[in-house]
């Protein structure tokens, strides 16, 4: 183990690499990308080579060197080479530390192509501008989109202009798609799935009627049916080999890119949000004592008035005369009233106003009760446990940076949001709490911390803990608990990710890292990618490119972009109407002129391959 205080030692002499430092998940995949996908040489600066995730990063083939470092210090890049290195990837550590480090980085190298991982996304905007090559990210904004989408059942989208692109599935398909991105869908066995398979031309609809509806009539095998016909040679993603081609009638599913005018809205009737609201902040400003007392008062007033009204059958003149008896302005009847029958009339109207005085009483020191309690006490700074009104929300448990984002986006959706951690200095409690998001904070037993979160009335548990085992326990005890309520799970193995899947109904698995890794690797070669859409375990990048004068992109058509395979391009922005997108662009021979933009869906090593080739085009 090297020491700072004792220096790090150098790797040998290398240039025209690319830098990683971190030990973490993200920087494990990160490193994937870069040697697998962009097959550039990388050395990565760990904390320590023995924890989280730096000895898988050392076995990693194509990983020029592993130095060791506990800080990100001048000398940590000196014996990185940072001198003689094309860019270099921040994502472990907290934010100031990765500032300092991109500073020290430019100061060392002012050409350097600068990536860090930052959570505040403001304070990385402002950063960006101090950096004269570099881009700040965010990788648990992301991929909490994508877990949020899950727990809700719906597909994750990405805006491009004033559409919002997202994945449907079999029936959901409609004919507006605009290309077909995933084959071979089994949803007991997701490595069989294949991104972005061959296309087929524009004329395989007709040659395909034309075969099948020709003089003979249509070609049909033995067993009576009519042969389906698939596009074949596909690359694979994600490790995901094509093999041999399935039978088309067990091939599975198929998923297609689609647009939307808006996000597919939350289903939540009013009246349940209306209801949840009310009897959650009545739960906020009181305590059960005062909630049982206001509600046996206010019952007694009720009754009372429905008493009233009864007697005298005209509701104007009860309500009247109840509000009166309320505010302790009622007259009372006297003897010689009684007597001459000028009164009120009855001795059960007498009861219910006496009632109604008695309960008025109360209200007045009830509510003093509830102010002192609320200022006095500081109740809003003391956590908030689920209440009874705590209806079809989701349990996000594991408050980290994920956790976090995805209860900040179900909140802003209005879908009620209960938190779950175990450590309650956990860092995503406060900001969670600054909400008004009920927190349960308990290191006890998953399976009493999810009954305090009101599992049996939830919609949905989300598991986003740094730990898979953690968050595999979350899901399983969510299921013990109900079972058939909807479970996400972060998983970063991926032989865990496909036993959920083959044996949990009702749930789905994503990987941060896996999410948020193409966005950083295609951030470091100075792509910009829009967003990430999940198909199951694997995820497809949604990015705009820009033809330059000089550059690669210039004189190529589609035709030269889709052909290599694990690429479609869904939009183009020509430089003579920059505002509007043409979708699904129908000439392929048109060469891109400097000012185009397109718009492109890839797979990771799709993007990767076109990235490759415009670097050696410019």
């Amino acid at each position: 183990m090297t020491s700072e205080g004792w220096g790090t030692p150098p790797v040998e002499p290398i240039g025209q690499h690319y830098i990683v430092c971190g030990g973490n998940a993200l920087a494990h995949r990160l490193i994937v990308e870069l040697v697998e996908h962009y097959e550039v040489p990388v050395v990565a600066l760990v904390p320590d080579r023995t924890r989280e995730h730096a000895p898988q990063i050392e076995r990693l083939p194509g990983v020029a060197a592993v130095v060791e470092s506990g800080s990100i210090t001048e000398e940590a890049l000196r014996a990185v080479r940072v001198e003689t290195a094309r860019g270099i990837a921040l994502v472990d550590g907290s934010d100031q530390e990765n500032i300092h480090a991109a500073l020290t980085a430019q100061d060392r190298n002012p050409d350097i192509r600068i990536v860090l991982r930052m959570f505040n996304q403001r304070l990385g905007e402002n950063i960006e501008r101090l950096l004269r090559n570099g881009a700040a990210l965010s990788g648990s904004a992301t991929a909490a989109p994508a877990f949020a989408a899950a727990a809700l059942s719906r597909p994750n989208s990405v805006q491009v202009g004033d559409r919002f692109l997202h994945i449907a599935y079999d029936d959901d398909i409609d004919p507006g798609r605009i290309c077909i991105v995933a084959d071979q869908i089994d949803r007991q066995d997701v490595s069989r799935i294949r991104l972005l398979p061959e296309q087929e031309g524009d004329s395989a609809p007709f040659v395909r009627l034309a075969s099948e509806f020709g003089d003979d009539g249509p070609v049909r095998r033995a067993d009576g049916g009519v042969p389906a016909q698939r596009g074949q040679g596909a690359e694979p993603d994600q490790g995901a080999g094509p093999g041999p081609e399935p039978d088309p009638e067990e091939a599975g599913g198929v998923a297609a890119l689609q647009t939307l005018p808006s996000e597919p809205p939350v289903r939540i009737s009013w009246a349940r949000r209306l209801r949840w609201r009310l009897l959650d902040t009545l739960r906020f400003f009181t305590s059960a004592r005062l909630r049982l007392v206001l509600i046996t008062a206010l019952a007694a007033v009720l009754m009372a008035f429905g008493v009233l009204w009864y007697l005298n059958r005209d509701f104007g003149w009860s309500l009247y005369v109840a509000l009166l008896d309320l505010a302790g302005a009622a007259q009372p009847d006297q003897p010689s009233d009684a007597a001459s029958g000028a009164g009120t009339g009855g001795l059960w109207q007498r009861v219910a106003q006496v009632v109604i005085t008695f309960c008025g009483i109360t209200f007045a020191p009830v509510a003093t009760a509830i102010m002192v309690e609320v200022l006095g006490s500081g109740r809003r700074g003391q956590p908030r446990n689920p209440g009874a009104g705590t209806r079809d929300h989701v349990i996000v448990a594991g408050l980290g940076n994920v956790g976090t984002r995805v209860v900040a986006q179900l909140h802003g959706l209005g879908v009620p949001v209960v938190g779950l951690e175990r450590d309650p200095q956990a860092r995503g409690i406060s900001a969670v709490r600054a909400l008004g998001v009920p927190v349960v904070v308990d290191d006890g037993p998953l399976a009493e911390q999810l009954r305090r979160a009101r599992l049996k009335h939830s919609r949905a548990v989300v598991a986003v803990s740094g730990d898979d085992a953690t968050n595999l326990e979350a899901a399983l005890e969510a299921r013990a608990g109900r079972p058939d309520v909807r479970v996400v799970v972060r998983l970063f193995d991926d032989n865990f990710a496909r036993h959920v899947y083959a044996t949990l109904d009702n749930a789905a698995s994503r990987s941060t890292s896996y999410l948020a890794a193409p966005a950083f690797a295609a951030a470091l070669m100075g792509r910009e990618v829009l967003g990430t859409l999940s198909v199951f375990r694997h995820v497809l990048l949604i990015a705009e490119l820009r033809a330059d004068e000089g550059g690669g992109l210039v004189g190529m058509n589609r035709h030269d972009l889709e052909d290599p395979g694990g690429v479609r391009v869904v939009a183009v922005r020509l430089a003579a109407s920059p505002q509007t997108y043409r979708w699904s662009y129908p000439d392929r021979t048109r060469a891109l002129a400097p000012g185009d933009r397109i718009v492109v869906a890839a797979t990771r090593s799709g993007l990767a391959r076109l990235n490759t080739a415009l670097v050696s085009e410019e």
